[in-house]
């Protein structure tokens, strides 16, 4: 299989890692093979690659993700624990990004759906095109939503659009997604990806250990004042010994840009 036929192919662009799910005859759906090799993917990047600082998330061709691969869903019913394990696999997927050492962007065009709702939302960031087709659809099929997306979605754009786009299973485009804060960037259909790795390649700037400390407070560090304040009186001590913070203040003292090793 040459690197144009993988379903998820990897690109780099300077300290930017380039996701792209590449399943454009079902709209890069999110089918087992795709979460597999998505998951897979992303355990690469963020445990053994230390060249890419930040990752965007794209789709090929015009679409970022359709949803579940319905076309694997016409067959005799897998077992419960079968099933468990399919979902569980893009559980993973979505602690993996959402909790990661490296940020995460995601760069939205057309179709983004069920599943694809939920990949964006466990991102960072999101930029998105005006014209993109959104819906948290998985109450038209029968299915809870699911990768992470009960969490992401009402911390994105509030418990209470969460719940109305949830039960609805509305569409709405990249405009709305914009107002109601799912998507940071609304863009013009066709330059997500440009605006998406620009952010990145910024973030990518940033020493890479206080981003990834910076990540894990977030998730970890802001539910309640008392967490908020104890991961700063932990963690700032530590991004004070690194050889970046000493050097971020040399450069700003010597009036130049610095250069982060990550040390």
């Amino acid at each position: 299989m040459s690197e144009n036929d993988e379903i998820v192919q990897v690109h780099r662009q300077g300290a930017v890692a380039i996701v792209t799910m590449n399943y454009p005859q079902r709209r890069n759906a999110f089918s087992l093979k795709m979460r597999l090799a998505l998951l897979d993917t992303f355990q690469t990047l963020f445990h053994d690659d230390s060249e890419s600082r930040a990752i965007v998330l794209t789709g090929a061709q015009g679409n970022f993700c359709s949803g579940g691969d319905l076309s694997e869903m016409t067959s005799v019913n897998p077992s419960l624990l079968a099933m468990r394990e399919r979902i569980a696999i893009g559980t993973r997927l979505f602690r993996l990004m959402y909790c990661g050492t490296k940020p995460v962007i995601a760069a939205v065009e057309g179709s983004c759906v069920g599943a694809g709702i939920s990949l964006a939302a466990a991102c960072d960031l999101t930029v998105g095109s005006a014209k993109a087709k959104l819906s948290c659809s998985f109450v038209k099929v029968g299915l809870i939503p699911d990768t992470g997306v009960l969490w992401t979605l009402p911390q994105k754009v509030g418990a209470g659009k969460a719940r109305e786009l949830m039960l609805s299973g509305a569409t709405f485009e990249g405009a709305e997604a914009g107002r109601i804060g799912l998507f940071n960037q609304v863009v013009e259909p066709g330059s997500a990806l440009e605006h998406a790795v620009a952010r990145a390649t910024q973030i990518a700037q940033y020493p890479p250990v206080t981003v990834a400390l910076l990540r894990a407070s977030l998730v970890n560090g802001g539910n309640t004042l008392n967490a908020a304040w104890r991961r700063e009186v932990d963690l700032n001590p530590l991004t004070r010994q690194t050889e970046d913070h000493l050097e971020a203040v040399a450069a700003f003292m010597e009036k130049r840009q610095p250069t982060f090793s990550g040390s």
